[in-house]
């Protein structure tokens, strides 16, 4: 059987990552874009994860283009406007597709973990946010337009 710590991933700077290495963390796995309506919740997702990082969280994430053409740019300056303009900590990785036969397998895994609405598999816009418990289990799937600091309620129980 396939668990969420069978999959591994290239990070921002190149190197590759197993998902093993966040085993006993809850985990906040979101697509994300620097050119989108929803670009502002870095800011938030910044802030759980300061808020929270030291108490078992990570947050994941990875930059996607396959909506409306929202993340250009290649790794190297998804990171220096995370960075620069965000203040990003928490970890990125290199450029995935989230849907589509060339999908991610991560994101396929997740996709059939924690169905969207009506049953749908597909991710429908940037910042889509997988919460998945210390065990590996994926718990919840959150919408774009739900804030970083809406499912921190969520987050919180998870973490004691």
């Amino acid at each position: 059987m396939t668990t969420l710590y069978d999959f591994s991933a290239k990070t921002i700077t190149g190197s590759t990552t197993t998902l093993d290495a966040y085993k006993g963390k809850v985990l906040l796995i979101v697509n994300v874009a620097s050119k989108c309506g929803f670009t502002p919740q870095y800011k938030g997702l910044e802030a759980i994860y300061r808020q929270y990082k030291d108490k078992g969280l990570e947050i994941l994430g990875f930059p996607c283009d396959q909506f409306g053409h929202q993340e250009p740019g290649d790794e190297k300056e998804i990171q220096q406007f995370c960075s620069l303009t965000y203040e990003v900590s928490f970890p990125m990785f290199a450029k995935i597709k989230v849907n589509g036969d060339d999908a991610h397998p991560l994101y396929k895994f997740l996709k059939s973990e924690e169905k969207g609405i009506l049953g749908s598999e597909a991710i429908k816009w940037n910042f889509t946010k997988f919460l998945v418990g210390k065990d590996g289990t994926v718990l919840k799937r959150y919408g774009s337009i739900d804030t970083p600091a809406s499912i921190a309620k969520d987050i919180e129980p998870l973490l004691a």
